[in-house]
């Protein structure tokens, strides 16, 4: 709980969001965040938290249709999505969904993203974005949009 005179900070609006999750789910969310982020440290980290999930991007920019993967956690598991998706090569199959921009894999552990087909998808998804991630510095974490923001707004 925190302190009054505590500062709310993006970091603690996260961790706030990634509670209301069962205490399995929260170690999950974690443990692949930290992957991910440690996969991506220049990446900005975009967070959308829809009430039903917490989508997590990881972009070059603070838009998220620039996202190179991102990662998604409901009551149904945590995904990695594939931005280009319905255009990596997927030998093994991997990949599910059918939307028209990405594609996903289910996550049941953080050391899934180290996997040799996994890796592969990610590398040739970097191969195929319009804005390169930078190569120095650390992305910023920017909560973008919550639940509560969006019914205060009239929007659905």
């Amino acid at each position: 709980m925190k302190s009054p005179g505590a500062k709310i900070t993006p970091e603690s609006q996260l961790l706030a969001l990634i509670e209301k999750f069962d205490p399995k789910d929260q170690r999950l969310i974690r443990s692949v965040r930290s992957a991910v982020r440690k996969r991506f440290p220049t990446a900005n980290e975009l967070v959308y938290d829809y009430g039903h999930s917490l989508v997590i991007g990881y972009s070059p920019t603070e838009t998220g249709g620039q996202s190179v993967v991102s990662t998604t956690a409901s009551t149904d598991g945590v995904r990695l999505y594939f931005m280009h998706g319905p255009q990596l090569p997927d030998p093994k199959k991997l990949l599910m969904g059918s939307g028209k921009q990405a594609r996903y894999i289910p996550l049941k552990a953080a050391k899934d993203l180290t996997h040799p087909d996994v890796e592969a998808l990610i590398t040739a998804t970097i191969e195929r974005v319009s804005v390169p991630l930078p190569s120095e510095g650390r992305g910023k974490l920017v909560i973008k949009a919550t639940a509560a923001s969006k019914r205060g707004s009239g929007r659905a």
